[in-house]
């Protein structure tokens, strides 16, 4: 029923990570880090943790800290409460919210990333989109790994049925139904990482620039 690490890493040899323009110093040096592990490591607590990791952000979010400066975590635009109330299952907006906050979210094709690169909400603005070896990083990472249906942080158009249990590990996810409907490149939406990705350098493979489609400079790229 489900699909091993190996036809993963066959299938879809290459993940891939949006994130925000100027962070990959940051995420070279730190790993590549969970919402809630970047309120770990810059020390955000209380009132201002908790409208960040269990409540919707309608925008994006700067955090600072004497040492490591300052850090943008990422707006949940496409992610609506009033849609999600309506088709969340199991979960409280709260649990859902802190559970997203704890995983590092990559694409498996990129077509899915370019989607999200082409959104009215993102495609005036550069991002960095992180392409990763998915067999380097599922063989540290393959058991704190969930793959998920859905595009979890999108409740914009039609939004289906979703909670926790929409995350499965490969060996559980009905892999072989899902593509026999919906094809490979919509037969898992999304890999998650639980809490962090350290040493991210060691499964990257290169680290562009974009705009939209258009790939603008690569600020790393692997040599062989």
């Amino acid at each position: 029923m489900g699909i091993s690490i190996e036809q993963l890493c066959e299938t879809y040899p290459r993940l891939y990570h949006m994130a925000e323009a100027t962070s990959w110093p940051s995420i070279s040096k730190h790993g590549l880090l969970s919402t809630s592990g970047l309120l770990d490591l810059y020390a955000i607590n209380g009132k201002q943790r908790t409208l960040i990791e269990s409540h919707h952000r309608p925008q994006s979010v700067v955090i600072k800290h004497p040492k490591y400066g300052s850090a943008v975590i990422r707006d949940q635009k496409p992610m609506r409460e009033s849609a999600l109330l309506k088709c969340l299952v199991g979960c409280t907006p709260k649990q859902w919210y802190e559970f997203l906050n704890r995983r590092v979210f990559f694409w498996l094709t990129e077509e899915r990333v370019c989607t999200l690169l082409k959104a009215r909400a993102y495609r005036g603005d550069v991002h960095i989109v992180i392409i990763v070896d998915t067999e380097s990083l599922l063989r540290v990472h393959g058991r704190a790994s969930l793959l998920s249906p859905i595009n979890s942080g999108s409740t914009i158009y039609r939004p289906v049925s979703r909670g926790i249990a929409s995350f499965q590990p490969p060996g559980s996810y009905p892999y072989a139904q899902r593509r026999k409907a919906r094809g490979k490149p919509y037969a898992i939406a999304e890999l998650a990482v639980d809490y962090s990705v350290p040493g991210i350098r060691d499964y990257v493979l290169r680290v562009e620039r974009r705009r939209a489609s258009k790939v603008l400079d690569i600020l790393y790229s692997k040599r062989f």
